[in-house]
């Protein structure tokens, strides 16, 4: 896979490494098809954190690939549009991102450094920190401010434990109808989406 390998794919507008005591009072929003969606406030913020928790029917390898395909991931990352992998180097990647977003809201764009470790029960960590200067802005879209979370996937036998949190400032104006959509349905579809694609035979 060489320069793939490690990538950790970005999933859409990304996560949540903050501090954990900024997101700790997390209540269940969704329920569904196997898939637990969590939501929190984070102090000084307007967006909500959102945790997304899903046991995949697949080997860790497996769902480990589709995240390291880093364009191919855009067909199941929430309102992705287009994805695209900038640097990698050892374990860390960079990736550039740009979402659909609903009118009247302006498209966003993200940057994500991605640190991949291991541990020592198998299990895969994926950081994920926005780097907004690391490009200049692109025309027609709105840089997503500020980015922090994780991917964690943990071998369960054969099945593999997901999870994905994430905390955003969007930048720019956001309806709260819009946002509040958002970090439900941005973990939840990703999730689905993930789960449909690693589970085919």
């Amino acid at each position: 896979m060489g320069s793939m390998k490690r990538v950790a794919v970005i999933c859409g507008l990304s996560a949540m490494f903050m501090s954990v005591a900024q997101a700790e009072d997390w209540k269940v929003a969704k329920q569904a098809d196997g898939i637990k969606v969590s939501l929190s406030e984070v102090s000084g913020s307007n967006y909500k954190a959102y945790q997304g928790v899903t046991t995949i029917k697949a080997p860790l390898a497996k769902v480990r690939a589709l995240q390291e395909d880093v364009a191919g991931a855009c067909a199941w990352i929430h309102e992705c549009k287009s994805q695209k992998l900038l640097k990698h180097e050892g374990d860390q990647s960079w990736t550039y991102t740009q979402f659909n977003t609903p009118w009247p809201v302006t498209p966003r764009d993200s940057i994500i450094h991605v640190t991949t470790s291991e541990g020592a029960d198998g299990s895969l960590t994926r950081k994920l920190e926005g780097v907004p200067k690391y490009l200049p802005e692109e025309k027609g879209y709105v840089r997503v401010a500020e980015v922090q979370g994780f991917w964690k996937l943990v071998p369960k036998g054969d099945t593999t434990e997901v999870t994905y949190q994430v905390h955003t400032e969007p930048g720019g104006s956001v309806p709260a109808m819009v946002a509040n959509k958002f970090v439900v349905d941005a973990p939840f579809n990703t999730l689905k989406a993930l789960k449909e694609r690693a589970e085919k035979p």
